[in-house]
């Protein structure tokens, strides 16, 4: 038997909750379906970075050994950075 979702102020509010709640007591997720939503991408804003030429021929390069665009690949360096710096800024 699971309970009732609790009715929320704003999405704050709802934030908060699931972050202390286990959703296990309020759906029965093995009746849950997969769905797909091949149309769903993520917003993106499109910026101008200014960088040495040097820099930007040792990321085609490295991009190329990877078999990928460059700018994809300075997109995961960027994401990894971000990350690490996140996860430091945690622990201090």
């Amino acid at each position: 038997m699971t309970k009732p979702i609790p009715e929320f102020e704003d999405e704050a509010e709802e934030r908060e909750f699931w972050a202390t709640h286990d959703s296990t007591d309020y759906r029965d997720w093995r009746q849950g379906r997969r769905i797909v939503f091949p149309s769903l991408k993520p917003s993106t804003r499109t910026i101008s970075v200014r960088m040495p030429e040097s820099m930007l021929d040792e990321l085609k390069l490295l991009a190329n050994k990877r078999d990928v665009p460059y700018q994809s690949l300075i997109k995961v360096f960027l994401r990894e950075r971000i990350d690490a710096e996140l996860q430091r800024s945690t622990i201090d």
